[in-house]
């Protein structure tokens, strides 16, 4: 009796962690229009991000996330999540190409980021 229940516990922690989990979505609806058009609190956030400044619990959540994130593809990313970075990287790379850079050489130093996603970073590259 007792190996059956203890063969039960251990199929539901083999199915727990089978399935995917996700990033926690406390912060899904966060205005990041609001911080793209706010230079001082973009800033304050890229700050956190590179070692250069002070972090709000969002901003540190976030410095949490992004390496796992970035190895990842954004696999645990929620659809909102997925949605908003898409929106931070197309703002980053034709309105403030000096912040994506700064954050490129705390994240990305050997290129490895920029060359895995080339095409999604050319492709949001506003054509002039």
């Amino acid at each position: 009796m007792k190996s059956c229940v203890l063969l039960a516990l251990l199929s539901l922690v083999a199915v727990a962690w089978g399935r995917p989990q996700h990033y926690t979505d406390k912060w899904d609806n966060i205005n990041v229009d609001e911080i793209l058009e706010s230079q001082r609190l973009l800033r304050g956030y890229v700050d956190c991000l590179v070692d250069k400044g002070r972090c709000t619990s969002d901003a540190k959540t976030l410095k949490e996330t992004l390496p796992d994130a970035l190895e990842n593809d954004c696999k645990k990313c929620t659809e909102k999540q997925k949605t908003s970075a898409d929106k931070v990287i197309r703002h980053l790379v034709n309105k403030r190409p000096d912040l994506w850079k700064e954050l490129a050489g705390k994240y990305d130093p050997k290129d490895i980021y920029q060359q895995k996603y080339k095409n999604k970073i050319e492709a949001v590259k506003e054509k002039h």
